[in-house]
């Protein structure tokens, strides 16, 4: 069995660092644009769509830069997901790079999720 295979996607965004690390980054900001729901207990995030629950647990956290979380039922070790802002000291551009894992056979459903996700948070921001 191959495993998966690490990806990443990166999306332009009309939106500061910390506004946008705010909805990567905190349950309330996370059920605007991701999940229908999610809830926190210590470092362990609780994502609830209509008829799935899933829970992450908070792995990385640079205030304004970066989180990532891993599946808790992820049988990968090496699988995460994670959101990394940048900006561009010339433009001031800001980049959203998302980076993940999916099966080869999964990645451009994967990869066409995560498009759809990110519309939502852009309609949220008032970017799109």
């Amino acid at each position: 069995m191959p495993g998966k295979q690490k990806y990443e996607l990166e999306y332009v965004i009309n939106a500061s660092p910390k506004v946008l690390f705010t909805r990567l980054s905190t349950p309330g900001g996370l059920s605007e644009w991701f999940a229908d729901d999610v809830n926190i207990e210590g470092s362990v995030l609780t994502f609830m769509w209509e008829k799935s629950i899933q829970k992450a647990e908070l792995v990385l956290l640079k205030e304004n830069r970066a989180v990532r979380y891993k599946w808790l039922d992820d049988p990968d070790p090496k699988a995460y997901f994670e959101f990394r802002i940048t900006q561009d000291a010339l433009t001031s551009d800001v980049s959203l790079t998302i980076t993940d894992f999916a099966e080869e056979s999964d990645l451009e459903d994967a990869k066409g999720l995560w498009d759809k996700q990110i519309s939502q948070l852009f309609s949220q921001l008032g970017s799109a």
